[in-house]
């Protein structure tokens, strides 16, 4: 586990990997960053109450160094990642060694099940388990097993990751789409289980998913200049649409017809929020093209902005 400000969820999240019904033995490494609430004082006190588990250091308090950190401290040959604030179902880890044994794949992954409590959070979550938000990844909207780019967490093979060399630590964020490239060009095989489904708690606030987005489309963007032929029209669409609409606002004044762009988005995501949020109180479906925007928008951005001195320096 990364934990980095986990206080509030950490010890649930461990309770809940030690609870697993997986037949074999099992370690938890925390590896911890320098937290501004009482993770650390929580983390080893885990640690003192339960041997399995182990804390490690990750002093630059990023996810890529603090994964790399647990993984050469653990022991075994299949490697899980879980986040500080994942409550895995009980028979997770079963059903993904059994995966691992049935497929012969490096990684295997499932679902990124969003769960809201507030109204804006319920938006979120209708917006991240729908094609008109986060397009067909399966681990987003759920599909059949099989063969896939890239899973939500995962759980490793440890040969896969030595072969690899583990988590790329330039990548502050698409890791592990990064990571799962790699093993796939290697001649690895990632794959999709849908019945491996982690509650994931969306963003509570508009500047939160916003930035949460941006840095999607930002590290993104990096993920393509390092690995030729990893974009998609799929991952264009967002920025394609920035400067659609930032252009015909700017050319507004001139050419008037020219608003039917950012206008005809506009009521795009007005009969698609109609659509995908059936059965959810008003409250949700007066958010959610907010937030459907939000996140285009900000990924968009991210992927427009991203400047070239994030490009991962030439042979390291």
């Amino acid at each position: 586990m990364p934990v980095l400000n986990e206080e509030r969820h950490l010890r649930e999240a461990v309770s809940q990997v030690l609870a697993q019904s997986y037949p074999g033995e099992i370690e938890v490494v925390l590896a911890v960053g320098p937290s501004q609430d009482r993770t650390q004082e929580v983390a080893e006190a885990i640690s003192q109450a339960d041997r399995r588990v182990v804390v490690v250091p990750n002093p630059t308090g990023r996810t890529p160094n603090a994964l790399n950190a647990a993984i050469a401290a653990s022991r075994n040959g299949i490697i899980a990642r879980v986040d500080g604030h994942a409550m895995l179902p009980s028979d997770y880890l079963r059903v993904a060694v059994e995966t691992l044994e049935e497929t012969g794949a490096d990684n295997v992954g499932g679902v990124m099940a969003a769960e809201g409590v507030t109204a804006f959070e319920k938006a979120v979550a209708c917006a991240m388990t729908s094609k008109i938000g986060v397009g067909a990844a399966a681990f987003h909207v759920g599909g059949t097993a099989g063969p896939a780019d890239t899973v939500y967490l995962g759980v490793f093979r440890r040969t896969a990751l030595d072969r690899v060399g583990g988590y790329d630590e330039h990548f502050q964020r698409a890791q592990d789409w990064e990571m799962n490239h790699r093993i796939r060009k290697t001649g690895g095989l990632v794959w999709f289980q849908p019945r491996m489904r982690v509650s994931y708690r969306p963003r509570p606030t508009v500047k939160a998913l916003a930035k949460q987005y941006f840095h999607y489309g930002r590290w993104r963007h990096v993920v393509s200049r390092t690995h030729e032929g990893t974009i998609n029209l799929r991952y264009l669409a967002p920025p394609a649409a920035v400067v659609a609409m930032a252009l015909g606002l700017v050319v507004a004044p001139f050419f008037p017809l020219s608003l039917i762009v950012p206008g005809g988005y506009a009521l795009a995501i007005l009969a698609g929020s109609a659509l995908t949020s059936s059965g959810h109180p008003a409250a949700v479906k007066l958010r959610l093209p907010l937030v459907y925007a939000t996140m285009h928008i900000s990924w968009g951005w991210g992927f427009l902005t991203s400047p070239r001195k994030l490009a991962r320096p030439p042979g390291s």
